[in-house]
């Protein structure tokens, strides 16, 4: 009953956290992204959710902002201002009194860069409830857009005059590259017969733990944290983020579709090389060789039934699930390097404990 009611106040302390950085970083964002040309304007603002695919304006909003999130309670954790708060000019603090809100937005848009292409990659014809944009405005426009929203990412450090932008644009740049890799060996995974375990933990740091530990260390770099400290967070958030990716490959063949957008097991019905599955099919176990001959082969319902059961028969959901943990628990190891006091990181611990509870 007590870790119940812990996890739920941790819960809370999440949402609300996530809910007064959109509120933050929102308007900000939208902004930016209202500067786009008007055809790429108008996929992104789809893409986001702030408007229908006539361009009418819709109360959708721009995802859960986990990434920027990070970016802003990194930041406070290590003695920098809340967001909003103004800072003196010259010091750590942004001389134009928003705090680490431009590098969360960067951090968003280059989020969405990836999501715009992933989509056209994957062929996912649902995102946040509703049809992709490749779906509505065709492949081109999407993958352009995409590229533009990226773009935007790297101008918003340009024009930064807080004195970590240029460390921060860099770093930034660096994990997209790294992310970029991870994405081409998702893709290779596919093609291929077999996939090692190991290989597959290091395509999701690379694809998933890559830009949440990059969104820890702008906030870091904007606190204006020294070296190891940067690293210190780098590393938090690439270990929340592993576990972040465990747990959505969980829901991709578990999350119930009310939920998630997509329809039941769709990670499954891709054939995709998530970790519970090629934790299931190199078990050496029965039912990992039945997961094995369902995926040589094109699913449909039935099937996707079958290798979801297989995959948890053969012990994948259990290891996905007990992974998770382990690497929560090293994700705060790294972070009480950055911040002893692990009381000034309640945020932090807060958000990481909400992205690896969650069910959808």
């Amino acid at each position: 009953m007590a870790a119940n009611a812990l996890a739920a106040g941790e819960g809370q302390e999440a949402a609300a956290l996530l809910e007064r950085t959109r509120e933050t970083v929102n308007p900000e964002l939208r902004r930016t992204v209202e500067s786009l040309p008007g055809p790429m304007r108008r996929v992104a603002m789809y893409h986001f959710g702030w408007e229908d695919e006539e361009g009418r304006p819709t109360d959708g909003g721009a995802g859960k902002a986990i990434r920027p999130a990070l970016v802003l309670a990194s930041a406070q954790a290590l003695g920098g201002p809340l967001a909003g708060e103004p800072g003196e000019p010259g010091e750590p603090g942004d001389p134009a009194g928003r705090g680490a809100v431009r590098a969360a937005v960067a951090v968003e848009l280059a989020h969405n860069f990836t999501l715009l292409h992933d989509d056209v990659i994957d062929k996912d014809v649902r995102r946040r409830g509703r049809p992709t944009a490749w779906t509505v405005f065709g492949i081109p426009d999407a993958i352009i857009t995409g590229d533009a929203v990226m773009a935007l990412a790297l101008r918003l450090f340009a024009e930064d005059p807080h004195p970590a932008a240029a460390a921060a644009s860099a770093r930034l740049a660096a994990c997209v590259i790294e992310l970029c890799a991870g994405q081409q060996a998702d893709c290779a995974f596919e093609r291929r017969p077999d996939v090692a375990l190991d290989e597959c933990l290091a395509m999701a740091t690379a694809k998933t733990g890559a830009l949440l530990g990059c969104a820890c260390a702008l906030g870091a770099l904007y606190a204006g944290a020294g070296p190891e400290e940067v690293e210190a967070m780098d590393a938090f958030g690439r270990e929340a983020g592993l576990a972040f990716q465990l747990i959505d490959d969980l829901i991709g063949i578990w999350g119930d579709p009310g939920h998630t957008g997509k329809p039941a097991g769709a990670d499954l019905l891709a054939r995709k090389k998530s970790l519970p599955v090629v934790a299931a099919l190199t078990s050496g176990t029965r039912a990992g060789a039945e997961l094995a001959d369902l995926y040589a082969g094109p699913m449909a319902g039935d099937d996707v039934r079958a290798a979801a059961r297989a995959v948890e028969r053969a012990g994948g959901r259990d290891w996905a699930q007990a992974h998770a943990a382990d690497r929560m628990g090293r994700a705060v190891q790294e972070l009480s390097r950055a911040v002893p006091d692990l009381a000034a990181a309640g945020g932090l611990l807060a958000l990481a404990e909400f992205v690896t509870r969650r069910t959808r």
